[in-house]
């Protein structure tokens, strides 16, 4: 299966009647692996994977995709109307990017089950 086929059938996919606004696929070097089609230029990868080795980063300055700011929590309810979810793998990081009236748990959800995935098969 091609990594576009990742991003299209499964984080793309409906969930409970809702998509992602878009979503990637992308290497521990920043490398985009597969991306949706509305899915920003993303130029901090390095910062997005120094948060996971030093967590706490990312959270003075917030985190950049594209020219959209996302705080960085730890999904508390009311930070606002849309977020992102960065599922790290052992080789990529699965990122989805939501809007209500999509939920933080069902973005959440839709990006840990692909990543699970991805860390069982030993990626």
């Amino acid at each position: 299966m091609s990594w576009q086929t990742y991003v299209d059938e499964h984080l793309m996919c409906e969930t409970e009647g809702h998509h992602l606004t878009a979503a990637a696929i992308v290497g521990h070097d920043g490398t985009v692996w597969a991306q949706s089609a509305a899915f920003p230029q993303a130029e901090e990868m390095t910062d997005i994977m120094k948060d996971f080795d030093e967590p706490g980063h990312l959270a003075p300055t917030g985190m950049f995709l594209g020219t959209t700011k996302y705080m960085v929590i730890q999904g508390e309810p009311g930070a606002g109307s849309g977020g992102v979810t960065v599922k790290k793998t052992g080789q990529s990081l699965i990122i989805g990017i939501y809007d209500e009236p999509m939920t933080p748990g069902q973005c959440n959800l839709v990006v840990e089950r692909l990543g699970d995935y991805l860390i069982e098969q030993g990626m």
